[in-house]
């Protein structure tokens, strides 16, 4: 697979996003399936891995670190730290903590996770309001400077945290929701901010938590356990409306022999040279569906007609229930 860069980070121009094999979507799958999905990405071309210790907790880290550990140091491993989670019951209380010393104490936990003795990528989850961003990035810029963390990023970040923390310690990358139905890091500025200062974007949920796929319709059901069951854009009536994109989406894949999915990565990728989506999967076959969105090649005019089509279409629904969401942009 080609590579692209997020800031001086060498990563596949596709990464896997692993969260949905241990939360979010349901219940988790068995370990060793999901280690075999970890690795067949790899198989394939994939060398950028994403996991977080909230995501499980600490399950998910525990999987990557050991489906990855035989190559190591052929993968980049990201990460993130930032919410308050007891370190032996694994509860959370729902609360952020980004102060330094559990920073710190929270990476050295990270390090025995993945089974490594260093972090590529380590992004704060969420800026957290009561801690100072110089602060927190001078914490990161410790941790590297002791080799236990290569680079810096940042979680659905607003532009003054980011250059506050981009002054103390370069972000190689930011991470925030990006797709063809959330399109919010266009109009405030994030994505011209990054271009600015050289820092990479990843767009999580790039396939709009599987709705831009075409297998979500108005008949399914969402279990409570699926944090889709909870978004305003996941509501039977929001998914009526916002069919009209999947069915764009679907006629303009059938006329270049493409799919839905590998279109709308395609046209993440078509934006600019430093974004790297992370599709999730648990399925091989989806994989190597996303995987072919890397050989689909959408042109100037072909972006220009999607995005003037897509254009004409409203979208329904907040794309994360209102608490969630008053957690980004700071």
């Amino acid at each position: 697979m080609d590579k692209r860069r997020l800031a001086t980070l060498e990563v596949s121009a596709i990464g896997y996003g692993c969260m949905g094999l241990s939360s979010g979507y349901g219940d988790p799958t068995p370990a060793p399936e999901a280690i075999r999905m970890i690795r067949a990405a790899f198989e394939r071309g994939v060398t950028f891995f994403d996991t977080a210790e909230v995501y499980g907790p600490f399950a998910n880290e525990l999987l990557v670190g050991e489906a990855l550990q035989p190559f190591r140091n052929e993968v980049v491993i990201a990460t993130k730290f930032g919410w308050d989670i007891d370190p032996v019951t694994r509860a959370r209380t729902g609360g952020l903590d980004s102060r330094p010393a559990h920073i710190r104490a929270v990476v050295e936990a990270q390090l025995q996770r993945l089974r490594t003795d260093r972090i590529d990528l380590l992004y704060q989850h969420r800026v957290d309001p009561a801690v100072p961003m110089e602060d927190v990035a001078g914490a990161v810029k410790e941790l590297i400077a002791a080799g236990k963390v290569r680079h810096f990023g940042l979680s659905e970040a607003g532009l003054t945290s980011i250059r506050r923390a981009h002054s103390v310690q370069p972000v190689a990358a930011l991470q925030s929701e990006y797709s063809l139905w959330t399109r919010d890091v266009e109009r405030n500025g994030t994505l011209a901010l990054c271009e600015e200062l050289g820092i990479g974007f990843v767009p999580f949920c790039p396939l709009g938590s599987g709705f831009l796929t075409g297998r979500i319709d108005v008949s399914t059901t969402l279990p409570a356990s699926d944090f889709r069951s909870h978004a305003p854009r996941f509501t039977p009536e929001a998914r009526a409306a916002n069919q009209a994109l999947v069915d764009l989406l679907a006629r303009f894949a059938q006329a270049r022999g493409a799919t839905p999915a590998q279109i709308a990565l395609a046209w993440l990728m078509a934006q600019k040279p430093w974004i790297v989506p992370i599709p999730g999967t648990t399925k091989l076959h989806r994989l190597e569906e996303n995987l072919g969105a890397a050989r689909v090649v959408l042109g100037a005019s072909d972006v220009a007609e999607l995005e003037r089509e897509a254009a004409r279409i409203p979208i329904e629904g907040a794309r994360m229930p209102p608490a969630v969401l008053a957690l980004t942009g700071r």
